[in-house]
């Protein structure tokens, strides 16, 4: 189940490394992921219908937009059915 929790500032204005299982964007290639975890300073994300996770670090990642929420719930719903 992918969740759509969003990194959020801390009171310094520091991003605070989103949770396992929340669905967010990486700034630097533009990939939709869902955060598997975090090893060290990065955090883990797995495009939304499997496939190999790839390390980013926690200030290069954002909340996606409503359409790229939109695209990766097709693309998982998508995968699902065969499509």
């Amino acid at each position: 189940m992918v969740t759509m929790t969003a990194p959020t500032p801390d009171a310094d204005g520091h991003t605070v490394s989103p949770d396992a299982g929340a669905l967010v964007v990486d700034r630097r290639s533009g990939k939709v992921g869902v955060v598997m975890g975090h090893v060290g300073t990065y955090v883990q994300l797995r495009p939304p219908h499997g496939g190999q996770e790839w390390d980013v670090p926690p200030d290069d990642v954002r909340t996606p937009t409503p359409t790229e929420e939109l695209s990766a719930k097709v693309a998982v719903a998508n995968r699902r059915w065969g499509r």
